[in-house]
């Protein structure tokens, strides 16, 4: 798995939302996508943070559903990230080192690019025999 690169496993149907898009908002991209997280982006597509389905624990523990909370105010900021050419073994050790489900996946130029998750790396150990084509 050593040779593997992210870019291989990465999602590239990325949800993303504004830093002043409403936490109403943002929960319901998630349910009509059936995602576990949207990434926070700025104008010029660079990551500003990630809200996954586990901060809304928090939101729901705390605020009333019908409150016009921003995004801002709950999404994690200090996100790790990974690159494209990142082997999937060294993503996969951090993401289980952290407990993360996400991984964003950025590029120095073109900001947020992908998205690795647990989702991802089990569809690859899944097909490692015979890997399912290219879609």
């Amino acid at each position: 798995m050593e040779d593997i690169f992210v870019a291989r496993v990465m999602s590239t149907s990325l949800h993303t939302v504004s830093p002043d898009a409403l936490v109403e908002e943002a929960a319901q991209e998630m349910l009509d996508n059936g995602i576990g997280s949207v990434m926070v982006v700025d104008d010029d597509n660079h990551l500003e943070g990630i809200l996954t389905t586990t901060d809304f624990v928090e939101i729901v523990a705390e605020q009333k559903p019908k409150d016009q909370t921003p995004v801002s105010k709950y999404m994690t900021t200090d996100v790790i990230t990974t690159t494209a050419q990142e082997s999937i073994r060294d993503v996969a050790d951090v993401m289980i080192e952290h407990g993360f489900h996400h991984t964003p996946v950025v590029d120095e130029d073109e900001g947020v690019i992908g998205m690795v998750t647990t989702s991802d790396l089990a569809g690859y150990i899944s097909h490692v025999q015979s890997p399912s084509p290219e879609e």
